[in-house]
């Protein structure tokens, strides 16, 4: 007992040691409240209409953005074009108009029970057969094709993947398994949803209108998508080894081809022999938009998602700490990067990963700014905590401004690979999100989480500017670091940093 109440006395006195460190004269601790206040006035107003990727407010918080950072004194981020924009081919794509499974005397229609996500207009009249996950994976000796006659009939499958049923696993099945059918001979290839969420909220986020990004990969060969099964239909089918008769028709995929764009520019660092180093400071500016776009209840009187807390607070906080390192740049050198396509499935940062416009084995941390919101004003969270090693320096900062931190709160959600920096981990950028003070899931979160209430009146501004002042004093800590950040050993991502970086980095 009296080892832990000694730890509890030593901790917060050696984060006083830290503080009294830092320079109290940089510009963080001027932030002007007044002026944070009134970026969230703007960016998560009403003229914006929710920030959606591809419609007007998005492009108008892009060039918001450009020409703060313009201002500030940035160089444009696109050598290439020299401005401050990075273009992100996407294509706009939309549900079939009318699509339909029948198996046995059982129907199923897109819209109700039925999402079809992927695929060109089909017609046939075929068996409808089991195959487990219909997953292929020679390397894990596991096919379940391999002693299965699909050719020409239609594939019900279980949800995820082998081993992995959840989020990572169902979006990795979006990705491949319509053409691990195809290649079996299906004509189409349907899913069994048993997610432990409600079916119309899953419908309302993947059954709509989204986007992708247009170099990804060929459109489907065969319809594929989710059925919302009986129980009793699917044992049914499963103790059915000749399959059940059935129809399939879809009229396909409605795509179409739009763009938007990533914002940003870089500060060249101000210690000549790290300067080559970059940090990549990343937040996503977009939202869901207006209406049905949105996902949640909206009503004639408000049908705006204005997106205060999800994400202009990280986009301010973002434009906070680029502003403070115009004034007195830290050791490394600094991309500030806004990306568009988070909400709808990651994509603007997705896109620059693979298209970097500073080499990734320059680009040393990726500190990323996003949230939910925040149900604890006394503190901030960290999205990754003990996995990079920055840990003490967002300690240092949360105590110089009187703030704890929160280490990765939720577990059970998986926060750090539902946010932008899961594209650079996953290439091998020690990588993490710096969130809003945030104890779990909270009613107090969920009042305010992709709903029209997300609005700036609601906003605790006070929070928001020591917000501000925190994560920019710990990444200005960061940047300065005698070492660059490092994967801990055994952490998943790490393998790909020693590929990115080499053993010696």
């Amino acid at each position: 007992m009296i080892r832990y109440t000694l730890l509890f006395i030593l901790l917060p006195l050696g984060l006083l040691a830290q503080d009294s460190t830092i320079d109290r004269d940089l510009p963080e601790f001027r932030f002007n409240q007044l002026d944070l206040a009134g970026e969230m006035h703007f960016l998560a107003s009403d003229y914006l209409a929710g920030r959606r990727t591809g419609a007007i407010g998005n492009e108008v918080a892009a060039e918001y953005i450009a020409a703060l950072l313009r201002g500030y004194g940035y160089a444009p981020i696109n050598a290439q074009d020299s401005s401050y924009f990075q273009s992100v081919p996407l294509n706009r794509v939309n549900a079939p108009l009318e699509a339909s499974l029948t198996i046995g005397d059982s129907t199923y229609t897109v819209g109700q029970q039925m999402i079809v996500l992927r695929g060109p207009a089909a017609e046939a009249t075929a068996s409808v057969v089991y195959a487990n996950y219909g997953w292929v994976d020679e390397e894990m000796g596991h096919n379940d094709y391999e002693d299965l006659d699909v050719s020409g009939k239609i594939v019900i499958t279980r949800a995820g993947i082998p081993g992995n049923p959840g989020q990572s696993g169902i979006f990795r099945g979006v990705s491949e398994k319509a053409e691990l059918a195809a290649a079996a001979g299906a004509v189409a290839v349907f899913e069994i949803y048993a997610l432990p969420y409600p079916w119309t909220g899953f419908r309302g986020y993947l059954g709509g209108e989204r986007m992708s990004v247009s170099d990804d990969s060929a459109p489907a060969s065969i319809p594929y998508g989710f059925v919302n099964f009986a129980n009793a239909s699917v044992r049914d089918l499963q103790d059915a080894p000749n399959g059940l008769p059935g129809q399939v028709m879809s009229t396909g995929m409605r795509v179409e081809d739009m763009g938007s764009r990533n914002v940003g520019g870089i500060l060249r660092g101000s210690d000549p022999t790290v300067a080559d180093e970059y940090m990549l400071m990343t937040a996503h500016f977009d939202h869901v938009g207006v209406g049905a776009q949105g996902g949640g209840f909206y009503s004639p009187g408000d049908s705006i998602f204005n997106g205060a807390r999800d994400n202009a607070f990280g986009t301010i906080s973002l434009l906070a700490a680029a502003r403070a390192f115009a004034e007195v740049p830290p050791r490394r050198s600094i991309v500030i990067l806004a990306v568009t396509g988070e909400e709808l499935g990651l994509l603007g940062s997705k896109y620059y990963a693979e298209h970097p416009l500073v080499p990734l084995e320059q680009t040393v941390f990726n500190f990323n700014t996003d949230g939910a919101g925040y149900d604890d004003t006394t503190a901030v969270s960290l999205i990754g905590a003990g996995r990079t090693g920055i840990d003490p320096q967002v300690q240092a900062a949360a105590a110089a401004f009187g703030k704890s931190v929160i280490n990765d709160p939720a577990p059970e959600q998986g926060l750090f690979d539902r946010s932008d920096n899961v594209n650079f981990a996953a290439l091998g950028i020690p990588a993490l999100t710096f969130s809003g003070g945030t104890t779990g899931f909270s009613d107090e979160i969920m009042q305010y989480y992709h709903q029209v209430t997300d609005n700036p009146e609601t906003i605790n501004m006070q929070y928001l500017k020591v917000y501000c002042q925190v994560f920019t004093l710990a990444a200005r800590l960061i940047a300065n670091r005698d070492t660059v950040p490092t994967w801990v050993e055994g952490d998943k991502y790490e393998a790909a940093g020693k590929t990115l970086y080499g053993t010696g980095k």
